[in-house]
C-alpha cells in the first residue's frame, strides 16, 4: 500500500491551501481516510477524518476552517483549509486505514506565516 500526500506549501495567514492524498495497492479500498498533523517539538495530532460512507470527524481546532472530502472511486481523500493560521504550521501527514492496517503517508509540510 502506497499513501502519498500534495500540496503543502507556504501560505500568509489568513489565506488557503488544499491538500491530497493519495492511496493505493489494495483491492479492498480503504475504510477510513484522514490527515494529521505534527509541529515541531508536539505529538502528533488529528486533523481530519473521513469514512468510507462519508461521516467526517474535526479537531476542535480546525472546525468551520477545514473541510475534509473523499473520492472512494478513486481511493484519494482531500483537505481544504481556509483561514489559516501561523499555528497551523506543521507537517500533515495523510493516513488510510485498509481492514484493520494503518498507512501513513510521508507528509507534507504547511507553513502559515503571519
Amino acid at each position: 500500500v502506497q499513501v502519498v500526500e500534495s500540496g503543502g506549501g507556504l501560505v500568509q495567514a489568513g489565506g488557503s491551501l488544499s491538500l491530497s492524498c493519495a492511496a493505493s495497492g489494495t483491492a479492498w479500498g480503504f475504510n477510513t481516510m484522514g490527515w494529521y498533523r505534527q509541529a515541531p517539538g508536539k505529538q502528533r495530532e488529528l486533523v481530519a477524518t473521513m469514512t468510507r460512507g462519508g461521516t467526517s470527524t474535526y479537531a476542535n481546532s480546525v472546525k468551520g476552517r477545514f473541510t475534509i472530502s473523499r473520492d472512494n472511486a478513486k481511493n484519494t481523500a482531500y483537505l481544504q483549509m481556509n483561514n489559516l493560521k501561523p499555528e497551523d504550521t506543521a507537517v500533515y501527514y495523510c493516513n488510510a486505514i485498509v481492514v484493520t492496517a494503518s498507512f501513513w503517508g510521508q507528509g507534507t509540510q504547511v507553513t502559515v506565516s503571519s
